[in-house]
């Protein structure tokens, strides 16, 4: 039988610690003091009665018993969050919501045919996409928010909890504007003399840039702006001398119209699948068997698989 002295803030500030592996952001993103948060973790861990975390200098790590009740309570806290969103459903008049979460390069390729294909289908699903970096979505997909994600496989301690199939393989590119000297004297050692923007931290792509950068002798890049923003890249480089390094598909469009220039480099080392990524509980429900049907059939009719 549950403990009822366990209350759902206990378990809530308990999984928001050990994502954040840090009190202090944890106490921020539940709009906490860092004492509330320090003191609702004590209060769970003497009803256990054992250790759930550790606390160190470099963060907060769970113990072998933090670990089980983590798989357990990001179950629960999912599980609760499409409670809530039965609830809207129901409200809505009966259409099934589905909650796609899409990294920036399937965004502006695959889910626009992704979405036509749904449409004729079926007309009983409400969905709504989020983009974003891979670490971001995949903290949305645990948390309930996201019922599935469509990106590049991410590193092993990101994809704890998470089943991962894959659709198709993607590249990175480098593109600069019509015209930019680099595109008539594409010389990759030359890449710090220009602007670039740098795929950020939480990116699935950038350890992949990195060992490309580092295997062809590129230092350091000092003039570098991190983003994953599709909108502010376009703009940015079709208007000043940057080199945007990026997964193929953010920009497969604008290439294909001439609006950017793909540099002439091998890419073959950045080449990583992209799939469908759900959380390992997951039961697969009518609306999303129906969306992995109409994202078959429009990798099929882009010629991506």
């Amino acid at each position: 039988m549950i403990d009822r002295r366990i209350k759902f803030r206990h378990i809530q500030c308990f999984v928001e610690i050990c994502r954040q592996k840090s009190l202090k952001k944890a106490a921020e993103k539940q709009f906490l003091t860092q004492p509330a948060i320090s003191k609702t973790l004590k209060e769970l861990e003497e009803i256990l009665n054992t250790q759930l975390l550790i606390r160190s200098r470099a963060g907060v790590t769970p113990t072998t018993e933090g670990e089980v009740f983590l798989h357990f309570a990001e179950m629960s806290v999912a599980s609760l969050q499409q409670g809530l969103y039965g609830v809207e459903q129901v409200s809505s008049g009966g259409k099934t919501r589905l909650a796609v979460g899409a990294l920036p390069s399937v965004a502006a390729s695959l889910m626009p045919a992704t979405v036509e294909k749904l449409d004729a289908i079926t007309q009983d699903v409400r969905l709504t996409i989020s983009d974003g970096p891979h670490g971001y979505l995949i903290n949305q997909l645990r948390q309930g928010e996201l019922d599935l994600v469509i990106g590049r496989l991410g590193a092993p301690d990101t994809m704890q909890g998470i089943s991962f199939t894959q659709l198709y393989n993607e590249h990175v590119v480098f593109v600069a504007r019509p015209q930019h000297p680099m595109t008539v004297d594409p010389d990759l050692t030359q890449l710090t003399n220009w602007p670039v923007l740098f795929p950020s931290a939480a990116s699935a792509i950038r350890p992949l840039v990195e060992r490309f950068l580092i295997a062809n002798g590129v230092g350091d890049i000092p003039n570098r702006i991190e983003t994953v923003s599709g909108a502010f890249g376009r703009a940015y480089v079709a208007k000043t001398d940057a080199i945007w390094i990026i997964s193929a598909g953010v920009v497969a469009n604008e290439i294909e119209d001439g609006r950017l220039v793909q540099l002439p480099f091998e890419m073959d080392g950045t080449k990583g699948p992209v799939g469908l990524m759900v959380r390992q509980d997951n039961e697969p429900s009518p609306a999303e068997r129906m969306f992995r049907l109409a994202i078959t059939q429009a990798i099929k009719d882009l010629k991506m698989a």
